[in-house]
C-alpha cells in the first residue's frame, strides 16, 4: 500500500518529473447568485478523498497506477477585477494542459471562461466538444448585469468560439436560454426531465451515451455538482430537484472516457460547497473526480497498448 500523505488527493505520494494528471483547486467565487461558500469547495474536496478508495474496476492496479498524480497548489486569488481574476486563473491553468491532464476543482462555474481560454491557446476551440452536466443551462447572456456570471458560463464559452456543447441534467432555466439554444446548432440539449421520465426516459439515455461515443476530437468535461439531484449535493449554492442518479454521471464519465475518436483534454468539478452536517456534498465531488481520473488513466493504458 502507497504512503498515506495528507493535503494530496487521495493522499497519494507525488512521483518525480511531469506529472500524468494534475489536481488543481479554484477557489474562485464572485457572482454566486443564492448559496455560498464554493471558494471552500477545493480543500473540503481534496480532504474528503482521503475517504476514497484507491480500487476501479476500470484499472488493473489501484491508483495511482503507476501514474504520477500531482496535487498542485492552489490558485492564489490575486487580482483587483473580476477580469483580473480570470485572467489569474488561465494562467494558473496553462502550464498543466500540454503534458498533464487536468483536473479543476471549483469554486463557481463562473471559472470556466477562464479555463476556455486557456484551453484556446492550445487548440483551436471550434474544434472543442464541452460536455456539460448541469441543472442549469448556463446560456444568460448576463444575470443581474453580469454578462460573467456563473448562470453565464456557457455562453462565454461559445462566445470564445467552442464549437459544440452537449449538456445534461438540464432542468432550470429562462425562456432566453431556450430560445438560444433551439437557435445555435452548437448546443445540444438533454433536459432532465425527458431521461429520468419512466415513459421513454431509457431510450432519451441511450440516444445521450450514444452520441457521446461518436464525439470526434478534443473534449472537457464540466460537471456543476448541482447537475445531480440534491439527494447526491444538499449543499451546493444552488440545488434544483429532479437531477442525475449518481450512476448516470458514471456511466456518462466512462463513456467520454471511452469514446475511439474522442481526445479527452480535462475536466472541471464546480459549484462544490462543503456540506458541514456528514460531507456528502465534497464527498460526492471527491469521488467523481477520482473516477474521472481512473477513466482517463484506463483510457490512456488502452491507447499505449
Amino acid at each position: 500500500m502507497s504512503e498515506f500523505v495528507e493535503g494530496n488527493f487521495l493522499g497519494l505520494p507525488e512521483g518525480h518529473g511531469t506529472p500524468d494528471v494534475a489536481i488543481l483547486s479554484v477557489p474562485y467565487e464572485l457572482t454566486s447568485s443564492y448559496g455560498q461558500g464554493s471558494h471552500e469547495g477545493p480543500q473540503a474536496t481534496i480532504t474528503a478523498s482521503a475517504q476514497v478508495e484507491l480500487y476501479d474496476s476500470l484499472l488493473p492496479k489501484d491508483l495511482p497506477c503507476g501514474f504520477n498524480i500531482r496535487t498542485v497548489e492552489a490558485w492564489n486569488g490575486e487580482g483587483g477585477t473580476l477580469q483580473e481574476q480570470l485572467s489569474g486563473i488561465s494562467e494558473y491553468i496553462s502550464p498543466y494542459l500540454t503534458s498533464s491532464f487536468p483536473v479543476v476543482l471549483g469554486g463557481e462555474h463562473g471559472m470556466l471562461p477562464a479555463i476556455m481560454s486557456a484551453v484556446g491557446e492550445e487548440i483551436n476551440l471550434k474544434d472543442l466538444t464541452i460536455v456539460q452536466i448541469d441543472a442549469h443551462a448556463d446560456l444568460r447572456d448576463e444575470l443581474e448585469g453580469d454578462s460573467f456570471s456563473h448562470a453565464c458560463a456557457i455562453r462565454r464559452s461559445l462566445d470564445l468560439g467552442v464549437g459544440q456543447i452537449l449538456q445534461i441534467g438540464i432542468r432550470a432555466f429562462a425562456r432566453e436560454e431556450i430560445e438560444f439554444a433551439n437557435q445555435d446548432d452548437r448546443v445540444e440539449s438533454w433536459l432532465a426531465r425527458d431521461i429520468l421520465n419512466p415513459c421513454g426516459g431509457e431510450e432519451s439515455w441511450r440516444k445521450w451515451l450514444d452520441t457521446l461515443s461518436r464525439i470526434s476530437g478534443p473534449v472537457w468535461l464540466t460537471l456543476d455538482m448541482d447537475g445531480l439531484d440534491p439527494v447526491y449535493v444538499p449543499t451546493t449554492g444552488t440545488p434544483v430537484p429532479g437531477g442525475l442518479a449518481y450512476w448516470q454521471v458514471v456511466e456518462t464519465i466512462e463513456t467520454i472516457a471511452a469514446a475511439s475518436d474522442a481526445k479527452w483534454i480535462g475536466a472541471d468539478i464546480n459549484e462544490i460547497v462543503p456540506d458541514p452536517n456528514n460531507h456528502v456534498t465534497e464527498f460526492t465531488a471527491a469521488i467523481l473526480a477520482a473516477k474521472i481520473v481512473s477513466a482517463h488513466l484506463a483510457r490512456r493504458l488502452r491507447d499505449e497498448q
